[in-house]
């Protein structure tokens, strides 16, 4: 039982990182009906902003309360502007094209951030992993009988950080004018802007707050995992969008609730089974939802005229 109950804990906390990458995923889709396979460089984007943030403010700074809610607002504000980039110079023009255009688009943004921070040139980190530097010290938040439950402090202010984030965003879109006007140009951009709402604000909005919170998640990543290259956007990424396809892609709840599933799932894997299996079981359980249930867990299928 004891056991059990720490694949819980570890599948949760990791459930909820994925969460908040794959709410981006679900937003530009919900939005635009792309599938923005860059949004997991973008994230790790994000954790090279928190990581020379953390290097500039020095050992003592950047674990202060202070000092870890600017590495978070640096990195968030930082992804937030190249989301804004991409959107504005990749996207827009190629809004009335072929999805196809866009899709091929989106994966080609993808490389050349992800092997772009491959080289070792100038302010570029280079291809080796780095240690992310210690910004909240590993403690023993709860421990349950002679250590057979184990809480980490790092997992309760990740879980906290995320649902409030997540929260958050659940209360804006369905809330606040900005909410409606998101939630309208998912149904039609076209009929949105004849109604006077501004879409390509809309839009660019949606892609700033989707990376800002691809960098949250990053950095909660970083925190616990420690290692960072250029490459682990594609990785988390990819997990994040299967979670995002498992809940339905387009719907907020279900990114939520996929990226919760997809986290046990691969715990209780690791735990009962072998490391080994994890991402086969994963993507093994994506291809059974979908078997069931073709628009995910919460999603529908619509036909669509042609």
């Amino acid at each position: 039982m004891a056991q059990l109950l720490q694949h819980l804990i570890n599948g949760l906390a990791a459930g909820t990182i994925y969460a908040l990458v794959a709410l981006g995923y679900t937003m530009v889709y919900g939005v635009l009906k792309l599938i923005n396979f860059a949004h997991g460089d973008v994230m790790m984007v994000g954790v090279y902003m928190g990581y020379a943030t953390a290097f500039v403010l020095g050992r003592e700074a950047r674990s202060s309360l202070l000092g870890v809610a600017l590495i978070f607002a640096v990195a968030m504000l930082g992804c937030a502007l190249l989301g804004f980039l991409i959107e504005r110079f990749a996207y827009r023009p190629l809004r009335e094209k072929p999805r196809l255009t866009a899709l091929i688009t989106a994966i080609g943004i993808s490389f050349a951030l992800s092997y772009g921070f491959q080289l070792d040139i100038g302010f570029l980190p280079g291809a080796s992993p780095r240690a992310f530097p210690e910004v909240i010290e590993p403690t023993e938040w709860l421990i349950i009988g002679d250590r057979d439950v184990v809480v980490w402090n790092w997992q309760v202010i990740s879980f906290l950080i995320a649902v409030a984030l997540m929260v958050g965003l659940q209360y804006l879109v369905f809330r606040t004018r900005f909410g409606r006007a998101m939630r309208a140009v998912s149904w039609d951009h076209r009929v949105a802007a004849l109604m006077g709402i501004p879409t390509d604000r809309v839009i660019a909005l949606t892609f700033m707050l989707g990376s800002a919170l691809a960098a949250g998640a990053g950095l909660l990543y970083a925190i616990k995992d420690t290692s960072v290259s250029p490459l682990m956007g594609l990785y988390v990424g990819l997990k994040a969008f299967v979670a995002a396809v498992i809940g339905g892609i387009g719907h907020v709840p279900g990114a939520v609730v996929g990226a919760l599933v997809l986290g046990l799932v691969e715990e209780f894997v690791v735990g009962y089974a072998a490391s080994t299996w994890r991402d086969a079981v994963a993507f093994g359980f994506l291809i059974l939802v979908l078997l069931v249930k073709p628009g995910g867990l919460f999603g529908r299928v619509a036909a669509e005229k042609v």
